[in-house]
């Protein structure tokens, strides 16, 4: 696991799905197709030794390549 192997368009994808964006919603995000964002996840998967997107995140986070965003929440519990 080296932090240079990782591209900035992966970093890119790893933030996207760290938001919980769908591979559509990715791909149109950052004008690729959606094959394209799939190869993408796959390379992270292999990169980071991580088998599913919740992972992915986890792995992001512990190594750096993510941080918290506090956002206004979407919801309000009643």
């Amino acid at each position: 696991m080296i932090i240079e192997t990782i591209s900035s368009r992966e970093r890119e994808v790893m933030e996207k799905i760290s938001h919980g964006l769908t591979t559509i919603e990715i791909a149109s995000a950052l004008y690729i197709s959606a094959d394209t964002v799939k190869t993408h996840k796959k390379n992270l998967f292999q990169k980071l030794s991580v088998h599913n997107a919740a992972g992915l995140v986890r792995r992001g986070f512990e190594m750096g390549f993510l941080e918290p965003s506090f956002q206004p929440a979407r919801y309000q519990l009643i």
